[in-house]
């Protein structure tokens, strides 16, 4: 693929909810534009966006993908977007290079939550939008109706630029209201004519609207169309470019990514309409040393700056890096500032990427997209530059991850491993994290759902690391409720030098003050230098529990009587009389179960305030508040057992259909019910069988 200067490329994701054909429309507009000659099947695994095995054997996307191709003079570099809910951050990664948005909803049914995430993330970056309503060749597609949906939802910026000729088995073509001529056929074999008589009306009726939204994407035309004028052809065109670019106007297209109808009309507006780089505003960054505001002109002369936006860590290629050129030249061979992390990097050889494939280049000019193998330090999000003309351009942030699980290492060799692979992993996806949890010794990952990671645990598994994905320990607590005293004694002879140790205990409730240890010896009936050594195995004793296995809490301790042996008491001797008398005492003590409470907040559209207060309540939840969070959003707090809330991500996204988000805190510990300690206490004693 040749090089493109800046004026003729243009850079648009296809975004849009799982299963809204995404990646059959990118396999589309590359067959049409002649970049492939055969058209591949998401589910037969050929497509070529979706190269990733577990992208094949899911049938969903999990990465970006990109899909460059040339059209009238222009290179489109489209990026094939996940609409899954669970890779939300590969959609960030996304809309931070690009000029404009696709938003792909099917001609079926209402446009979903993974429509609407798109569309918000795309106007809070104010990038223009067009709505392209796909399969249209299939039963029950009705264009009118998702037209009539958009509007209600998204108001007048929705203007339909095309109308379907027919619907289901009976689609054949589109009508564009622009030029008023009927386009019928599919691939590359279009025909131009006239709209067909039975859709003359329709048309009409829609050039109308579209005449409309032409006329407020420009001041000057809105005048002239209130005061009555007609605008002619040339002022419709501009006004929809102008509306499109400042986002007064959203297209909306039709077509079949199936059928390959719709794709000419489809990279027409792209070319003809969508922003290039150069007609978006400066670069804006921060000089790394200063940070003063530091900003960039979009052209090949200004110093090199480009964003990382995907890694992608593979056993056998290594790390791949994606980026784009936002200002000068990247050559191969060059050195470049990693000023992210304050890093010189060596670029090598640079590619043009299409799905897995990869062609080589000597450069890549300001605006476009590539890749590049190897570096050492750089990872998603990182800034390369100039050196001697250094700045940090926005990054990219990712929503904190909602969902845990802990992983097991299957051997002691995966476990050898596990460290190592899920660093690696934690390069490629920044929305992945992970955690050592020091109470519960577990290894925690973190993602946005359970199918991110069931991918991670398959990724773990290229790297080595064979694990077992478990459910998440819950740390509990163990306290005492009464007060109680008795002695630990520990006498052992083994026909040399024995062991003695005599302690008498006292263990009482200290609710909100820790753990408190009381000297309370007199008259040296355990010599000073073995009182510490009482402490000590009380402690080691507190860590392994009463009941349940669980670190012991928010009690007194005072050691207040014992006995010793001139020649058989030590310190070992003591530390076991200290751990005797705790789990003698303790079990006297009344001693009870502490669970953790989170402070839990939700933001949820209003309409299902009812169902997730419910669910909450269900989940032993305590509804503390609740408040507007905006236009049609409620946000609500609640204390919620930590217990109830381990697959609260799956129950919240199943309950309000994925439009609902939450966050969660560590508050306090309150007593667990007693029909759930029993349950718990059981399992532990379950689980010390059989480990016996």
């Amino acid at each position: 693929m040749k090089s493109y200067g800046i004026g003729s490329i243009r850079n648009v994701g296809l975004f849009g909810h799982q299963g809204s054909g995404k990646t059959s429309l990118a396999e589309a507009l590359l067959y049409v534009s002649g970049e492939i000659d055969r058209l591949g099947r998401t589910d037969d695994g050929t497509a070529a966006c979706d190269f990733d095995a577990e992208e094949q054997r899911r049938h969903i996307s999990i990465n970006i993908a990109l899909a460059p191709c040339e059209w009238h003079g222009a290179k489109i570099n489209v990026l094939d977007v996940p609409g899954y809910l669970d890779f939300r951050g590969e959609v960030t990664s996304a809309m931070a290079v690009i000029e404009a948005a696709i938003l792909v909803t099917p001609a079926q049914c209402e446009p979903e939550v993974g429509f609407e995430t798109a569309w918000t993330l795309g106007t809070e970056r104010n990038l223009p939008k067009a709505v392209f309503v796909n399969r249209m060749d299939r039963e029950n597609a009705d264009f009118n109706q998702v037209v009539q949906w958009l509007r209600a939802k998204y108001g007048s910026c929705i203007a339909p630029v095309q109308l379907p000729i027919g619907s289901a088995e009976g689609f054949k073509g589109v009508i564009d209201l622009v030029e008023m001529k009927a386009f019928i056929g599919s691939g590359k074999d279009v025909a131009c004519s006239e709209i067909p008589a039975e859709f003359t009306a329709e048309a009409n009726q829609y050039r109308e609207l579209l005449v409309e939204s032409a006329a407020e994407g420009d001041d000057d035309l809105l005048e002239k169309f209130l005061n009555g004028e007609a605008l002619t052809h040339d002022e419709v065109v501009r006004g929809l470019h102008e509306g499109i670019d400042s986002g007064k106007v959203v297209p909306v297209l039709c077509g079949s990514a199936a059928k390959d109808i719709g794709m000419t009309d489809l990279l027409d507006i792209i070319v003809h309409e969508f922003p290039n780089p150069v007609e978006v505003e400066h670069i804006h960054g921060k000089n790394p040393s200063t940070g003063a505001p530091e900003k960039r002109d979009a052209t090949d002369s200004a110093p090199l700056s480009l964003l990382v936006f995907k890694t992608i860590a593979d056993p056998f290629l290594g790390t791949l890096n994606y980026f784009r050129v936002m200002s000068g030249v990247l050559k191969s061979g060059s050195t470049v500032l990693n000023s992210t992390r304050g890093k010189e990097e060596r670029i090598g050889q640079i590619y043009f990427a299409r799905g897995k494939s990869q062609e080589s280049t000597t450069e890549i000019r300001a605006g476009d997209i590539g890749v590049t193998a190897k570096l050492a330090d750089t990872r998603t999000g990182d800034t390369l530059c100039d050196a001697s003309k250094p700045i940090v351009l926005e990054g990219i942030e990712f929503a904190e991850p909602i969902f845990e699980q802990a992983v097991v290492a299957k051997t002691k060799v995966d476990e050898d491993k596990l460290g190592p692979a899920l660093q690696r992993v934690v390069v490629s996806d920044p929305a992945f994290h992970f955690h050592r949890d020091p109470e519960t010794g577990q290894t925690i990952i973190a993602g946005a759902g359970e199918t991110h990671l069931a991918i991670v645990a398959e990724r773990l598994k290229k790297f080595g690391a064979n694990v077992d994905i478990v459910e998440r320990k819950v740390p509990y607590r163990e306290t005492v409720q009464m007060k109680a005293e008795g002695q630990g004694r520990h006498k052992k002879q083994t026909g040399g030098r024995g062991q003695f140790g005599d302690c008498w205990i006292r263990i009482e409730p200290n609710r909100g003050n820790g753990f408190e240890y009381v000297d309370a010896i007199v008259g040296g009936s355990i010599p000073r230098q073995f009182i510490p050594a009482v402490e000590k195995g009380v402690r080691q004793a507190m860590d392994t529990g009463i009941q349940a296995g669980y670190p012991v809490v928010d009690i007194k301790v005072t050691c207040y009587d014992g006995s010793y042996h001139d020649v058989d008491s030590s310190e070992a001797a003591f530390i076991m009389a200290g751990i005797i008398g705790f789990n003698t005492v303790a079990a006297k003590a009344s001693p009870v179960l502490l669970e953790p409470i989170l402070t839990v907040e939700v933001d949820i559209p209003e309409g299902m305030l009812g169902d997730v207060m419910s669910d909450l309540t269900g989940k032993r939840g305590r509804i503390v508040g609740t408040e507007s969070a905006g236009p049609g959003k409620t946000h609500l707090t609640a204390n919620v057992p930590h217990a109830e809330m381990l697959r609260y991500a799956i129950d919240l996204r199943s309950i309000t259909r994925g439009r609902g988000s939450f966050g969660a805190r560590p508050s306090h510990y309150e007593e667990v019910p007693a029909h759930i300690a029993q349950t718990i206490i059981a399992n532990h004693k379950k689980e010390r069988e059989a480990e016996h």
